[in-house]
């Protein structure tokens, strides 16, 4: 899969997120699950998604979580940062959630849909001493049980093609074909040649691929 940005910038972006969530909960006293909607709803969750150098590594959790509640709100945190030497239940949840929008690709409002802010509280318990690929199986099945297949995986799986494969031969970009299933671009929207070059390959009709 390609992911938005390279692997040796993950660490740091995942300890961004996790300070962010920190903050904004311990520090401030925001409800966790408030917070967590402020993140989706901002740009600053998109440009997260996109890699951007000037927030997953170029910002402190701090100052991501201020622009945050400042863009969605209007409102500043006026709460100074306490250090804090043991990395709390909310720095795990934005930590884990940040390697599995790094793992997946998918969208920050994705993955906090298909699983809540509640239910990571209890997936800490069981989660945080171990290896994080754990969660990252389990969150996999909770996307699957939220959000069908697009016909386009459906079909493509059905016929024994890879993504990789599909591309190569329709000469439509890995990329598109990956963000087209994960619902991230509307195929309804793709354009007509891009349709043809897939249907062509699949042996179906662009019919079948409208959602």
């Amino acid at each position: 899969m390609t992911r938005a940005y390279q692997e040796i910038y993950l660490s740091k972006a995942q300890s961004v997120l996790g300070d962010a969530f920190d903050y904004a909960i311990n520090t401030c006293q925001m409800l966790g699950d408030d917070f967590a909607k402020l993140f989706c709803g901002s740009s600053i969750s998109k440009r997260f998604e996109k890699g951007e150098p000037a927030i997953i590594a170029g910002k402190s959790g701090i100052e991501i979580a201020m622009e945050v509640v400042f863009e969605t709100t209007g409102k500043h945190f006026e709460t100074e940062p306490q250090e804090c030497m043991e990395r709390s239940v909310e720095y795990w949840i934005g930590w884990t959630v940040a390697y599995y929008q790094w793992y997946s690709d998918r969208s920050f409002s994705e993955i906090l849909k298909a699983i809540s802010y509640d239910d990571l509280q209890k997936l800490y318990y069981m989660l945080h001493e171990t290896d994080i690929t754990k969660f990252a199986d389990i969150a996999e099945e909770r996307i699957k049980r939220c959000f069908k297949d697009t016909n386009l995986k459906r079909i493509r799986t059905a016929y024994g093609y890879t993504q990789a494969k599909l591309a190569k031969q329709s000469g439509v970009s890995l990329r598109s074909i990956q963000m087209n299933e994960q619902r991230r671009k509307d195929i309804n929207k793709a354009s007509v040649e891009a349709l043809y070059s897939i249907v062509n390959v699949l042996g179906c009709a662009i019919e079948d691929l409208i959602e």
